[in-house]
């Protein structure tokens, strides 16, 4: 008959637990809730931030740290009677060494009895960074979605989508909302005489200059090649025009200086303005089209509106 083994002793119990601790490729340490001294801090964390020496927790895990830190979680490991309430999952970029962490921490009691914080921390650092990169890239693709590369300002569907955006306001408030079409004179002879990096360069600063001009509540976009637009909400037709008039002032007067040379560019207006419960888009576009088109019939370098 097999005699039965006899339980190990607490020595040998600890070790075995400590040896297993030791081996986990994360950072495990025990402290006191009370005074933060540290208690048990496995091999990983000895490793990553040298010997505890019966340092504090703030003290040894972070850095700069003039007491216990400030996003401590030991207040929301107890519950109001001071009892733990079971683990808390988060995530943190350490203050030492700047690597992330997810950090599963619990209240628990300590084999003499008190109250004690157990964490486990996770190195997370390569995975957050590629988060973080895969909402960079995210954002940067919204952003190109929505915006014209090369001027930087709205591009078509944008525009579409906040001018629709900005009429339907208006119509509650009772606004008339104006819109101006402009192109570029000429633009053509620009690129086939200067090349298409000058042609980039006047677009960029006509751009610029509209932007400079137009109010912060104005819609403005490049809606293609040398064709631009602009909703004005709360503008009646003569406000529009003076917008225009602004606009075209500005562009005459500019100069770009290029390669071998320096290039001017004026440009054609067409505008038109409508108020009322029935205002759509895309008859504002058309209107001002057509009076764009007049205005190049004109000589160019000119605004003209709706009849």
């Amino acid at each position: 008959m097999t005699k039965p083994s006899s339980p190990p002793s607490a020595d040998l119990s600890y070790q075995a637990i400590a040896t297993v601790l030791n081996s986990l490729d994360a950072l495990v340490y025990v402290a006191d809730m009370d005074t933060h001294e540290l208690i048990f801090f496995n091999d990983y964390g000895r490793k990553a931030w040298g010997s505890p020496d019966a340092g504090k927790c703030w003290q040894v895990l972070q850095n700069d740290q003039g007491g216990p830190c400030s996003f401590c979680t030991n207040p929301q490991l107890v519950d109001e009677h001071g009892e733990p309430t079971g683990p808390l999952v988060w995530e943190f970029q350490n203050t030492a060494n700047q690597r992330w962490y997810q950090c599963r921490d619990q209240a628990i009691r300590w084999i003499d009895g008190r109250l004690v914080r157990m964490e486990i921390a996770t190195d997370i650092t390569e995975r957050k960074h590629m988060e973080q990169a895969l909402t960079e890239a995210k954002s940067r693709a919204e952003r190109l979605a929505y915006t014209d590369e090369l001027t930087g300002l709205n591009n078509r569907r944008a525009f579409f989508a906040l001018a629709t955006q900005s009429i339907h306001q208006s119509i509650r408030a009772g606004d008339p909302v104006a819109l101006i079409m402009f192109d570029l004179d000429h633009f053509k002879q620009v690129n086939d005489r200067w090349g298409h990096a000058s042609g980039d360069t006047v677009l960029r600063g006509l751009a610029a200059t509209a932007l400079r001009t137009v109010r912060d509540a104005d819609i403005l976009a490049r809606l293609g090649g040398e064709e631009f637009a602009v909703l004005l909400p709360a503008t009646n037709l003569a406000q529009a025009r003076y917008l225009a008039q602004r606009l075209q002032a500005a562009f005459s007067s500019q100069v770009f200086a290029v390669t071998d040379g320096a290039v001017s560019c004026t440009a054609s207006f067409g505008i038109t303005a409508d108020a009322g419960p029935d205002i759509v888009l895309d008859a504002l576009l058309k209107q001002a089209d057509k009076a764009l088109f007049r205005a190049k019939e004109a000589g160019r370098n000119q605004v003209a509106s709706r009849h």
